[in-house]
């Protein structure tokens, strides 16, 4: 009798679509999305312009780099999300002081 293909769900199985695992790529996916969202929800007020324009940078770094090396079409959906979210955030973040607005100078 023929046994039933089970098909993995979740995030895991978007990430690993390619079956093996890749932890240093997740990671970097990870960290992107996480520092995207933050960047595009901590724009919403203008006073966090530092919090928001260096985690957008870092995220748009870190979502470069990741992009660079990601190994599924998963991992660069999610990339593409968060660079979007933190490019974002870190455009408002300069719109409304800059990384250093304030600081020095």
């Amino acid at each position: 009798m023929t046994q039933a293909v089970r098909q993995p769900r979740g995030l895991r199985a978007l990430l690993n679509s390619d079956g093996k695992s890749h932890p240093v790529e997740n990671t970097f996916t990870a960290a992107t999305v996480v520092l995207g969202a933050l960047a595009a929800v901590s724009s919403l007020w203008t006073g966090l312009h530092l919090l928001t324009s260096w985690s957008g940078l870092l995220g748009i770094l870190t979502g470069a780099w990741g992009q660079f090396i990601s190994a599924t079409t998963g991992e660069r959906f999610l990339l593409i999300i968060g660079l979007g979210a933190s490019a974002f955030g870190f455009f408002l973040g300069m719109a409304h002081g800059g990384l250093f607005g304030g600081v020095i100078g």
